[in-house]
């Protein structure tokens, strides 16, 4: 019966990566997410260096990675919010599915999620 609920869980379970332009925007996005129960979690990771084309032209500079946990039933509600909150023009968001886990760990994702 557990592999079954593990199956349902980590199918919904989504960890979705942001950059930032600093600490404390990424702190402010990150907590704001889990104040509004649109993520279990949040990962702050600091100093990543980016390399990227934007507008025709090489840039580089330094980001902060969020790295949040959700479920495909907030990612809706938690795109826009972090759109909101976000100072880039064209924000980084990127979801990816959960495809195995931690039962217990997708549950609780699951359940810190439920609006």
């Amino acid at each position: 019966m557990a592999t079954p609920r593990m199956k349902t869980a980590a199918g919904q379970v989504l960890v979705i990566l942001v950059t930032a332009k600093n600490q404390k925007e990424a702190v402010k996005i990150a907590s704001a997410m889990v104040t509004a129960n649109l993520v279990a979690c949040a990962n702050i990771v600091p100093a990543v260096q980016s390399i990227y084309r934007w507008k025709g032209k090489i840039v580089k500079g330094r980001e902060v990675l969020i790295i949040l946990k959700s479920t495909k039933a907030r990612y809706p509600a938690l795109e826009q919010a972090i759109k909101g909150l976000h100072s880039y023009e064209t924000p980084e968001i990127i979801a990816l599915s959960v495809s195995a886990g931690l039962d217990r760990y997708l549950e609780w994702v699951a359940s810190e999620t439920r609006n």
